[in-house]
C-alpha cells in the first residue's frame, strides 16, 4: 500500500484525505516537512538563548498568568505541567477513528514549520497514526478556543507516557502501550506543550467526518427521493431543466439534473398521471436537497482550508525573525460551518420524513401503511413515528452552539466559539439522518413493490435490488427494528453516486 507523505507543499485536499481514510494507508512526515520543523524549532531555541523579552507560553504562564516569567530551568516542566493540567476531559470517548484522525490532522498542521516542536514530536504522532495506537479522548471539555486544549491534552499526554490508549481491541495505560515498542516518554522542550494543545484538531476531526458523511447523505437523499417520487405516482414536471435554468442556484440545478437522469428510462413515468401536483416533498426537492448541497458546499470549503492551516499560539516565523502571539486556534470559523452543517443535513433529513408520511398515507392507490390487510396489520405505521421523533430531536440539535459564548481564564479568554460542541452536535444530526432516510427508503421499497408489473428505471431497480438482499418484505407485522437499523447502515455504505 503506498504511503502518504505529510508535506507543506502538497495542499490536503478532502478527496484525498477521503482515500487516506478508506484504505488506511500509512503516513510519513515528508523531507520538506522534517526540514521546516527543525529550522523552526532551531530558530526558536538560538532566539531564547540570546533574547530574555517575555514570549507568551514559553517564558511565561498561560491564559491569564501570561504575565508571570518563568525560569529558563522551568520551562520543560512548565510545558508537561500544561499538558497533565489540562487533561480534564468527560462526557463520552471520542470514537477511535476520530482519534486517528486527529492524530494525523495535528501533524499535518505542525508539518508547516510554524510552531517550534522537535521532529521527533511530530514523528511520534505519525508513528501512534501508524500503529493504531489511540488516545483515549473525551468529547467534553473545549470551549473551541485557546483551541480545543482538554481534548488533545488527552490526545497527547501518552507522548509523555501518560493517560491511556486503545491498542488492538486493549484498553492499556500508555506508559504500557509504549513498552510494546520500546518508545521513550519524550522531554517536551519550550512551546511544545503549548503547540500540542493548542489547535482545532477535535472539532476538524468531527468536521471531516461529517463533510465526508454529508456528501455520502446528499447523494443517497436524491437517489431515495426519485424513489419515492415513483412509488408514490409522482412526475418529472418539476425536474425540467427550464424550471431551473431561470433560478440557477448551483446545488438546485444539480439536484434537478440528477432526479431527471435517475427516473430516465422509468416505465412508471409513461402511465397516467395520479394527480396534477406534487406535494412539495417531492416536487420542490431540487430547491430543498440543492440549498443543502449549497451549504454543503460552503462547509466542504472551510474545512479543506483548515486541513491546511496552523492553528496553534504563538506561531514562528524564522525568516521574518518573528515570534506572534495571535488567535489562530479560535475555532469561529468551523463554529458556524459545522451549524450550517447540521441544519442543512438536518432539512434533508425533515423532507425525508415528509416524503415517507405521504407514502403510508393511503394515497394514490397504496394501501394505508403500505399493507395488503391493514387493521390486523400496523405495517410501516412506526417507522414514520420514528422518523417524526428523530426529525423533531435534530430541530432541537440544530440550535446554534457557535452564538454562545461564555467568559474564561479570569476574563483573558473573553469570546470562544464553542465549536466543539458544534462538531459533535453536528454528527449527532448525520447519524440522525442516516436512519431517517433508511426509514425513507425501507418505505419507498415497500411502496414501489405495489406498483408492479410496473418498472422504475434502470438506476432506481438496481438500488431495489441491492436493499432487498438487506430488507425484505413486509408481508405482514414482524419486529422491525432489525429492519430500521439495516436500512441505516445501508444509507451509510452503498455507494450512491
Amino acid at each position: 500500500m503506498p504511503t502518504h507523505t505529510i508535506s507543506p507543499a502538497q495542499p490536503l485536499t478532502l478527496a484525498a484525505l477521503a482515500a487516506l481514510l478508506a484504505d488506511s494507508r500509512p503516513v510519513e512526515l515528508g523531507t520538506d516537512a522534517k526540514a521546516q520543523i527543525a529550522a523552526c524549532h532551531t530558530y526558536l531555541h538560538e532566539r531564547l538563548a540570546h533574547d530574555d523579552q517575555p514570549i507568551y507560553g514559553i517564558n511565561t504562564g498561560f491564559g491569564s498568568l501570561y504575565n508571570v516569567g518563568i525560569a529558563p530551568q522551568e520551562r520543560t516542566q512548565l510545558q508537561v505541567n500544561l499538558m497533565m493540567s489540562h487533561a480534564c476531559g468527560t462526557g463520552a470517548e471520542v470514537p477511535q477513528n476520530l482519534v486517528r484522525l486527529m492524530l494525523f490532522l495535528k501533524a499535518q498542521s505542525l508539518s508547516y514549520g510554524h510552531s517550534g516542536v522537535q521532529v521527533t514530536t511530530a514523528e511520534r504522532l505519525v508513528a501512534m497514526y501508524n500503529r493504531e495506537m489511540l488516545p483515549v479522548v473525551y468529547e467534553q471539555g473545549s470551549l473551541g478556543a485557546s483551541g480545543d486544549l482538554a481534548p488533545l491534552a488527552h490526545l497527547c499526554l501518552p507522548l509523555l507516557g501518560l493517560g491511556e490508549v486503545n491498542y488492538q481491541g486493549y484498553r492499556l495505560s500508555a506508559e504500557d502501550a509504549m513498552s510494546l515498542f520500546s518508545w521513550e516518554p519524550l522531554t517536551l522542550q519550550a512551546k511544545e506543550g503549548l503547540a500540542l494543545l493548542n489547535g482545532t484538531q477535535f472539532m476538524l476531526a468531527y468536521a471531516v467526518d461529517g463533510v465526508l458523511r454529508a456528501q455520502r447523505l446528499a447523494a443517497a437523499a436524491d437517489v431515495i427521493g426519485a424513489l419515492s417520487t415513483e412509488a408514490f405516482g409522482g412526475c418529472t414536471h418539476p425536474f425540467n431543466e427550464n424550471l431551473h435554468r431561470i433560478r440557477p442556484h448551483a446545488g438546485q440545478v444539480l439536484v434537478a439534473k440528477r432526479l431527471r437522469e435517475l427516473l430516465a428510462g422509468s416505465e412508471l413515468q409513461t402511465q397516467p398521471r395520479l394527480a396534477v401536483q406534487d406535494p412539495y416533498s417531492f416536487r420542490c426537492q431540487p430547491q430543498v436537497h440543492g440549498a443543502s448541497r449549497d451549504a454543503l458546499a460552503y462547509v466542504a470549503q472551510v474545512v479543506e482550508t483548515e486541513c491546511n492551516s496552523v492553528t496553534d499560539n504563538p506561531n514562528i516565523f524564522p525568516d521574518e525573525d518573528l515570534i506572534l502571539s495571535g488567535g489562530n486556534f479560535h475555532g469561529q470559523p468551523l463554529a458556524l460551518a459545522l451549524d450550517h452543517l447540521a441544519i442543512a443535513m438536518a432539512e434533508l433529513g425533515s423532507i425525508s420524513e415528509r416524503r415517507t408520511y405521504q407514502l403510508i398515507s393511503g394515497q394514490r392507490g397504496l394501501p394505508t401503511y403500505l399493507v395488503a390487510e391493514p387493521g390486523l396489520n400496523s405495517g410501516l405505521m412506526i417507522p414514520q413515528y420514528t422518523a417524526a421523533g428523530i426529525v423533531s430531536q435534530n430541530k432541537q440539535l440544530c440550535t446554534p452552539a457557535s452564538v454562545d459564548s461564555i467568559v474564561s481564564s479570569n476574563g483573558q479568554e473573553d469570546h470562544v466559539s464553542m465549536g466543539a460542541n458544534a462538531a459533535t452536535k453536528a454528527r449527532r444530526v448525520i447519524e440522525n439522518v442516516e436512519q431517517v432516510l433508511g426509514i425513507e427508503l425501507l418505505t419507498a421499497v415497500q411502496a414501489l413493490a405495489f406498483r408492479r408489473p410496473g418498472r422504475t428505471s434502470e438506476a432506481l431497480e438496481r438500488v431495489v435490488e441491492a436493499f432487498g438482499q438487506e430488507v425484505k418484505f413486509v408481508v405482514r407485522d414482524r419486529v422491525l427494528y432489525p429492519d430500521l437499523h439495516k436500512a441505516a447502515a445501508f444509507v451509510r455504505k452503498f455507494d450512491w453516486q
